[in-house]
């Protein structure tokens, strides 16, 4: 007899699973030190694993075990490497390729706002000057933002534009922590620039 997986079981990233003082996030899941909350970090069934008879900790441990065979899943804390589709005014967007060393098979989206593009002069912040579509950032994930994306940080000297093409089709080469130079020709373009060998 095939297992029916209850609707109500299955869980997509972002939704709440239960408070921090009654459950323990395992596999799939994550806590939200602001509001000790646990929340899932994939799409998947949530399930309850009882303590152990001798833990002093008694709470149970809630995991949301994938539907589907998945790769590594973005978590608050991880570095990412992602490539920027679009550039706002406030914020551009992008598209996690891999978390860590590792592709995903999953479609994850990532936002960068203003205010986590770089840790000083913040309000001085150019999106336009800091990303353009198509450059490949490296990136730290904040959290699960709203929308389903994850909000991202290059506010660290090693996070940033690691990879970008100038306006001439060629690979950019990092001259400073806020310019790329075309190798063809010569044309400077602003970045927000990951310090290599940081």
């Amino acid at each position: 007899m095939q297992e029916r997986v209850n609707e109500e079981d299955m869980v997509t990233p972002g939704e709440v699973l239960g408070k921090g003082t009654e459950l323990k996030a395992g596999k799939g899941a994550y806590l939200s030190p602001h509001n000790n909350t646990v929340y899932a970090s994939l799409t998947g069934r949530r399930s309850l694993l009882p303590p152990s008879p001798e833990s002093p900790d008694q709470r149970p441990t809630v995991e949301v075990i994938g539907h589907k065979a998945h790769g590594p899943v973005p978590e608050p804390g991880c570095v990412v490497i992602a490539r920027v589709t679009k550039v706002m005014a406030r914020m551009a967007s992008a598209d996690i390729m891999c978390v860590g060393s590792k592709s995903v098979r999953e479609k994850f989206s990532g936002i960068i706002r203003q205010q986590d593009v770089r840790a000083t002069e913040i309000d001085k912040v150019d999106m336009h000057s800091s990303f353009r579509p198509g450059d490949i950032v490296k990136a730290s994930v904040i959290s699960l933002g709203d929308a389903r994306a994850y909000y991202l940080s290059t506010a660290q000297n090693e996070l940033g534009v690691v990879s970008a093409e100038s306006m001439a089709g060629s690979t950019m080469i990092p001259i400073s922590w806020t310019e790329m130079q075309c190798p063809l020709t010569g044309q400077i373009e602003p970045r927000k620039v990951a310090k290599v060998g940081a």
